[in-house]
């Protein structure tokens, strides 16, 4: 099989399971686990498909929410540095708000057993921190979204109305300089809305691929962001955009970034 033929047989594939692991690919098309991630770098600077943890990820699932064992899998260490970075923001006694993101629910995975209000619209978070004696968690009702594993709808918007939190620790699929903090699910978008409002402080997490994304629903502006926590691999030319706004900048690993 020619590379160009294989190239276009494995976009196929991405595309047809949505997400697909190198080992499958490497089985599949009889070649090595090196040549794969070669034929997966070519392709996705091509925009063909997005590279994730051990494989790959159809585009076509970026404007629409994508299920949540894909985006699992999905920029997994530069997730893994943006909540590692965020958790180091939590304090004793903290009432926080954690949105239904995979780098929310990585959070949780790592938060400490420490006096703590976690409010969260999230099954996976809640389930996460259901162990710890010292958090008290409260989860929000509404409409769940199967692919999510989330509640949303105006039952969740509602009952987010009835909380007031120090910290949102919420995440999107895209920031952009004009079109503000977007994601691809209107109803999630609203949630994430509610949640900053009723946050007295927002950090935004977000990794080097959601910069200058402009995703189909409108969450807020940028100037409803406080802080923005992004992983090592985001570079200063994707920040410059942002450098006139009151934001606060804070890169994994590194701390603060002065535009």
């Amino acid at each position: 099989m020619l590379v160009a033929e294989r190239h276009e047989k494995i976009v196929e594939v991405v595309n047809d399971k949505g997400s697909i692991r190198v080992s499958e690919l490497s089985q599949l098309f009889g070649v090595t686990e090196e040549t794969i991630r070669r034929d997966l770098e070519r392709l996705e600077t091509d925009g063909k498909l997005r590279r994730s943890h051990g494989g790959a990820v159809s585009v076509k699932t970026t404007e629409a929410e994508a299920p949540y064992t894909e985006r699992e899998i999905t920029n997994v260490k530069e997730k893994m540095e943006v909540a590692t970075e965020a958790i180091a923001h939590v304090k004793v006694n903290d009432r926080i708000i954690l949105d239904a993101s995979t780098t929310a629910w990585y959070m949780a995975k790592r938060l400490p057993d420490m006096p703590l209000t976690v409010v969260t619209n999230s099954m996976k978070v809640a389930m996460e921190l259901a162990s710890r004696e010292k958090i008290k968690v409260i989860s929000v009702g509404g409409t769940l979204l199967s692919k999510s594993l989330s509640f949303v709808g105006p039952q969740a918007e509602q009952a987010l109305e009835s909380y007031y939190v120090n910290k949102a620790f919420v995440s999107c699929q895209g920031i952009h300089p004009e079109r503000g903090l977007s994601d691809s699910n209107e109803m999630q978008a609203l949630v994430k809305k509610k949640m900053i409002e009723m946050s007295e402080t927002v950090y935004l997490l977000v990794d080097y691929s959601k910069y200058g994304v402009k995703a189909f629903s409108r969450i807020d502006s940028t100037e409803a962001v406080d802080y923005v926590i992004t992983d090592s691999k985001t570079n200063t030319t994707q920040l410059e955009p942002f450098k006139d706004r009151e934001i606060t900048f804070i890169r994994a690993n590194e701390g603060t970034v002065h535009l």
